[in-house]
């Protein structure tokens, strides 16, 4: 297994300043409010597609955890600034990147099909040694976003641990935009609970305090902390 890098988390000795004290500060709010340890819960800092100089700040006040949607991207951009961070990949993985995937990443978030899953298993027996993974469900059955169906959730889960052997430790989901994210959250963690499953991943700079209340262990937070980021259409990781 990967060794993890002390991850900090709401009530860090240190404290941070400016945009993520503010963010840090909701989400011990948010957590008190639901009778929760705000230790508990983690912040990934959604890095993907900004500019080093919107993250550097960020990174400098404290934060040690990131979000990345793709794994060159990624490589890019912490390869030699690794030390000491936590990176998650949060965006679709193709399964000719899996191995890169395994090699970079602490936590992969977006397992979702069994081709995924076999390429993962390969690669994580190659390298002796596995990311935390999550299996991503798409709780609103959206045609454009990858994910597990809910209703096929129960029995992938089940393949992934057994058949495939992956270390899965929890769940993740993107609600859709235009519905109350509460219901999806709510959904993520039924099918968490009844897999037996204790983590997830769910909650963005919009909706992460709904998300608290309801469970989530780690919120993925990106324009809150660093501003708007200019989208262009890209492959997956």
């Amino acid at each position: 297994m990967l060794a993890h890098p002390p991850t900090p988390t709401i009530e860090s000795s240190t404290p941070p300043v400016g945009p993520l004290a503010g963010i840090l500060g909701r989400m011990g709010a948010a957590a008190k409010a639901a009778g929760r340890n705000p230790a508990e819960i983690e912040l990934v800092a959604v890095s993907k597609q900004q500019p080093w100089e919107a993250i550097e700040p960020i990174l400098a006040a404290g934060q040690l955890i990131f979000g990345e949607n793709r794994v060159q991207e990624a490589q890019a951009r912490w390869t030699d600034r690794r030390g000491g961070l936590c990176l998650h990949l949060i965006g679709p993985l193709q399964t000719n990147k899996a191995r890169d995937a395994v090699d970079f990443f602490d936590v992969i978030e977006t397992v979702d099909r069994p081709r995924l899953a076999r390429a993962l298993a390969d690669e994580i027996q190659r390298a002796g040694r596995s990311p935390r993974l999550y299996i991503q469900v798409n709780t609103g059955e959206e045609l454009q976003k990858a994910g597990v169906a809910p209703v096929d959730a129960d029995a992938f889960i089940d393949a992934a641990i057994r058949e495939f052997g992956l270390p899965i430790e929890g769940l993740m989901c993107v609600p859709p935009a235009e519905e109350p994210a509460a219901m999806h959250f709510a959904l993520l963690a039924k099918i968490a609970r009844r897999n037996g499953l204790t983590r997830l991943s769910m909650g963005m700079s919009a909706d992460f305090e709904a998300a608290i209340r309801f469970g989530a262990t780690s919120v993925r937070v990106g324009s809150a902390l660093f501003g708007g980021r200019n989208y262009a259409p890209a492959p997956a990781a």
